[in-house]
């Protein structure tokens, strides 16, 4: 994927996920077999929790599926890839000031998870200018 051509978003408004999406046939499981999707969630995972938390509400998404991924999360995480390839200059920075401040926001949608109708929340708290805690649960 470093040739690949760069995504401007991690993930879109119009990206949904469910069930409905996951193999339902041996022939479609066998499909999923050879995909290193656990992999590579494994490795967006850690890119979030460390320094990109713009991937984190993506990986939360994904990490719904570990157990039987199919093609249109694959398609995604490989968005996401893209985006992170696209965006790789992108990093945590914090300002020098004598006054810290913290700020904090949150966002939740309105059960947006098409399986359970259960809603998704997030929160990002900034110091000095740069993300210093960030989550996103169902």
């Amino acid at each position: 994927m470093a040739q690949c051509s760069a995504s401007p978003v991690p993930i879109q408004k119009v990206d949904k996920f469910s069930l409905m999406q996951c193999p339902k046939n041996n022939l479609e499981q066998k499909q999923m077999e050879g995909i290193p999707y656990a992999s590579v969630v494994g490795s967006l995972m850690y890119a979030q929790t460390c320094t990109r938390p713009d991937i984190n509400f993506a990986v939360g998404m994904f990490g719904r599926y570990q157990k039987n991924p199919g093609l249109d999360q694959w398609k995604a995480a490989k968005k996401v890839l893209r985006y992170l390839q696209g965006t790789k200059e992108h990093m945590l920075t914090y300002r020098r000031s004598n006054h810290l401040e913290a700020i904090g926001y949150s966002d939740s949608d309105f059960a947006g998870c098409v399986d359970t109708r259960k809603s998704t929340f997030g929160y990002l708290y900034l110091l000095a200018g740069g993300a210093i805690s960030w989550k996103s649960a169902k």
